[in-house]
């Protein structure tokens, strides 16, 4: 396996582009964050369990669908590829128009009955118009995933970002000159605004990339039939379907049982939604940001395993799974050592909030079973085993709302936070096991834990010490800070990428 293979660079690209768009997002955040506080963060944030429902439902699953069979077909006569992208884009655009209709239609009754919280009513109805347009490029994204062509859905979820972001400025600096308030609608315009971009991006990609490539092939197998596409896409997307809407489901119980809960603690309502807009739209967003490498993985991983079990080729399926475990997992003690030891300070500088660098902290200890599950849970779907992801999902969200119903009331939003660390962990170990007993992969602990961890004492022991230094300098807080820590992700990375180029240099030697 090289560096030209389509899973690495394909993860390469996604990561660049990922990466890009966190950073863009990160400081969006921050500026959403002073411009409507707290409070409209956690009003904001309410609306995304809906949302995230709503995609379960209509497109990610047929996206993973396309994604796979685009995959195994594509390669035996490209009309088969196409084929499986216009019947799963129709598909997803009629459920993602009905589900518009509905939530748009009853925006208040779900906001009252559902969220408990009349003022996402009309935040509902804006999101809704951004389900049947992001259908369209989820899917369009899917079709070139499977022709391992990740440079699509990169640079699509970067235009994305970009429009979003600098839609809510531009509106929001208006707003501020002509003496009018910003209110947490205009975040969810800019959602709209960058799905109705990426949109366009993605169509004319396509129907320009096909204008291009338009030849008189001819090709040994004949195209698949719609019915017959429909069918292995049904036989796919349907059980993941049930799958992410059943996690959704629990994932809005949770989002909505939160700030209820925090309530019989003792808080008020606007206390409890702002302790959920500082968790969720602060401290979360420096837990997920190294994710834009891990999901690049998964992404790139799903249709590399499905084309490998189809043509038998195991010492490969392996060599990608070991790869991919390893980088996972050093990246998520490396973001556990940083956000442990540089997590308070990073809320209270960023975010002039103490409480979000206290989160940080704390769930600092998420990350490797946070990217680990990811990677392992992509695997599974990529070997088809739908159903046991469903399945190994939902016993860890119901583990985590035991947390929400029962250590809430007790000890607040620390209940939760230690729910999320043992449910992810619950997770990682259920994919684990299942993963050894389908393939035979064992975590070689010396390599994968024990010599990253001694490694992470020394860079953050050495990052401390820079931090210590540079704080005698008279500079900003803030530079003693991100020297710190960049010192220790660069030590730690360049061993890393060392070890990532010996690994890709045995794994090419291994493979016939």
């Amino acid at each position: 396996m090289s560096i030209k293979n389509p899973l690495i660079r394909g993860t390469i690209i996604l990561t660049i582009a990922g990466f890009a768009s966190r950073f863009i997002g990160f400081f969006y955040r921050i500026f959403l964050s002073q411009a409507i506080g707290a409070k409209g963060m956690g009003i904001y944030q309410l609306i995304f369990p809906i949302h995230g429902f709503c995609f379960s439902l209509c497109t990610a699953s047929i996206q993973t669908a396309i994604s796979r069979y685009v995959a195994v077909e594509a390669e035996k006569n490209p009309r088969s590829g196409r084929r499986v992208l216009a019947v799963g884009l129709t598909v997803s655009l009629v459920l993602s128009c009905l589900c518009t209709f509905v939530i748009y239609s009853f925006s208040d009754f779900i906001a009252v009955h559902l969220l408990f919280e009349p003022r996402c009513s009309y935040l509902l109805q804006i999101m809704a118009l951004t389900i049947p347009v992001g259908s369209v490029h989820s899917c369009i994204c899917g079709y070139y995933l499977g022709l391992q062509n990740a440079s699509v859905s990169g640079w699509s979820q970067l235009f994305e970002q970009i429009i979003r972001v600098c839609s809510v400025i531009l509106i929001a600096t208006v707003l501020s000159e002509n003496g009018r308030g910003i209110t947490p609608s205009l975040a969810v315009f800019g959602m709209l605004f960058g799905e109705i971009a990426s949109m366009i991006y993605c169509m004319l990609y396509y129907y320009g990339s096909k204008t291009a490539k338009k030849k008189a092939v001819s090709y040994i197998t004949k195209p698949l039939s719609y019915h017959k596409i429909f069918i292995l896409l049904m036989s796919m997307s349907i059980p993941l379907t049930l799958n992410r809407v059943m996690i959704s489901l629990l994932q809005s119980v949770e989002a909505s049982f939160i700030p209820l809960k925090l309530r019989e603690f003792g808080l008020s309502t606007d206390a409890a939604i702002s302790i959920y807009g500082v968790l969720t739209g602060m401290s979360l967003t420096f837990i997920l940001f190294p994710s834009a490498v891990t999901n690049s993985i998964a992404v790139m991983l799903l249709p590399s395993v499905s084309k490998a079990q189809a043509q038998g080729s195991t010492l490969t399926l392996k060599n990608s799974i070991t790869l991919c475990t390893r980088f996972c997992l050093w990246i998520g003690l490396l973001c556990t050592g940083v956000f442990l030891v540089y997590g308070k300070n990073l809320g209270t500088i960023l975010f002039h909030n103490q409480e979000a660098g206290i989160y940080i902290q704390i769930l600092s200890w998420l990350c490797p079973f946070l990217y680990l599950s990811t990677t392992f849970g992509s695997i599974l779907n990529g070997c088809g085993k739908t159903s046991i992801t469903f399945l190994q999902n939902a016993a860890a969200l119901v583990v985590r709302i035991l947390f929400i119903w029962f250590a809430i009331p007790r000890y607040g939003i620390i209940g939760y936070l230690w729910g999320l660390l043992v449910s992810q962990l619950f997770l990682t170990l259920l994919y684990y096991v299942y993963i050894q007993k389908l393939l035979g992969f064992l975590i070689p602990v010396w390599q994968m834990i024990t010599r990253p961890l001694f490694l992470l004492f020394f860079a953050v022991g050495i990052g401390f010490s820079v931090q210590w230094l540079v704080l005698y300098l008279p500079v900003p807080k803030i530079c003693s800070l991100f020297s710190a820590i960049t010192c220790t992700c660069g030590l730690f990375g360049g061993v890393m990428w060392r070890e990532f180029r010996h690994s890709l240099f045995q794994s090419k030697s291994n493979t016939p």
